[in-house]
């Protein structure tokens, strides 16, 4: 992602910055950070609109995005604690969160005479859980009201308890394209949906009672689905084995919008190019995998090198000198025992 384009496509990414809390290690994440990694990987121009605290992992996040080259202006700093989550996988790698009270990106401002001397982005995509306080609800609008003609890419993002009313009628209200999994729908419908074809129909009723002409469904190991201006597409999943959940959704986001709005390509064939890079996400762990994709093709190309600022986990046996546990490799060259990972000072 060192030296982007700088003819790139630029999207605004809205909401939270935190650190993913695995049982393998600590993962920076948050679901429009993922989505903003995995744009740059993709070769767009991601600008994220966050905060973070004047603490130690806000420091860290922000060396990290301006490692990246990642547009730092829309980034602010405050007393607050930078966010964390905690995520406990089940058997088949799915991830169930537990979040943090009164983060940094509870409250993101934003600079109106920034805003105003900023170019518009070419998209900008939000989700609902940064939407649960009436802080950012008014940021949001703010940014809707000023980038009038963006693309506005909402993925739902249900964490219970932040799920109530306010921030996902905004959210439906103002969708151009919505991405839902397929236990959303089912929230937002009352009912649940067994096979392909009712995947399809419940799409169809959710989009006539929200006036969306676009929703995008997803549904794990089966696949997903596309409603695309009334054509209804649908992409099986090839089988991996899953290492965990966490950020394949947003990987899947990211290959979409970035097929659909920018590479010209076919619904059927952004959704396929989707769906191949969420499996590969799904079978790597945290959300923002190390990979290099050639041309439009999301084929992503992994590798043993790390990241220049991300943890990886290495399995007994890999160049750990053995041992029968897993390590991670932090970016100063340590390699510490899983349940010990700590994350490294600034460089």
């Amino acid at each position: 992602m060192n030296n982007p384009d700088p003819a790139a496509p630029v999207v605004a990414c809205f909401g939270e910055i935190l650190w993913d809390c695995l049982p393998r290690g600590i993962f920076l994440g948050g679901a429009p950070m993922n989505v903003a990694y995995h744009l740059a990987r993709l070769g767009l121009a991601p600008r994220m609109i966050s905060a973070v605290g004047r603490d130690f992992l806000g420091e860290e996040a922000l060396r990290r995005l301006a490692a990246w080259d990642f547009d730092l202006s829309f980034i602010a700093r405050r007393g607050d604690p930078t966010g964390t989550v905690r995520a406990t996988l089940d058997g088949d790698g799915a991830a169930r969160y537990t979040f943090d009270e009164a983060p940094a990106w509870d409250h993101i401002p934003v600079s109106l005479p920034l805003l105003h001397r900023t170019p518009p982005p070419a998209a900008l995509v939000f989700g609902t859980l940064a939407l649960r306080g009436s802080d950012n609800r008014e940021t949001l609008e703010t940014l809707l009201v000023a980038w009038p003609d963006a693309p506005r890419i909402v993925d739902l993002n249900l964490r219970p308890p932040f799920d109530g009313a306010e921030a996902v009628d905004l959210a439906l209200a103002r969708a151009s394209l919505l991405k839902l999994n397929e236990a959303e729908l089912a929230t937002l419908l009352g009912a649940g949906h067994e096979t392909t074809d009712e995947i399809a129909g419940a799409t169809r009723r959710l989009a006539e009672l929200h006036r969306i002409r676009r929703i995008c469904v997803t549904a794990g190991p089966r696949g997903a689905g596309l409603l695309w201006d009334g054509a209804w597409h649908w992409a099986d999943a090839r089988p991996v084995i899953v290492q965990d959940t966490v950020g394949a959704g947003d990987a899947f986001l990211a290959a979409l919008l970035a097929g659909l709005f920018f590479r010209r390509q076919t619904p059927p064939h952004a959704l396929a190019q989707a769906c191949r890079l969420g499996e590969f996400v799904a079978s790597r762990d945290g959300a923002m995998p190390f990979y290099t994709c050639d041309g439009d093709a999301v084929v992503p190309q992994p590798t043993t090198r790390p990241d220049d600022d991300r943890p990886q986990v290495l399995k007994a046996g890999a160049t750990n000198g053995g041992g029968g546990q897993s390590r991670i490799l932090m970016p100063d060259g340590r390699r510490v025992k899983a349940g010990e990972a700590t994350l490294p000072k600034d460089a």
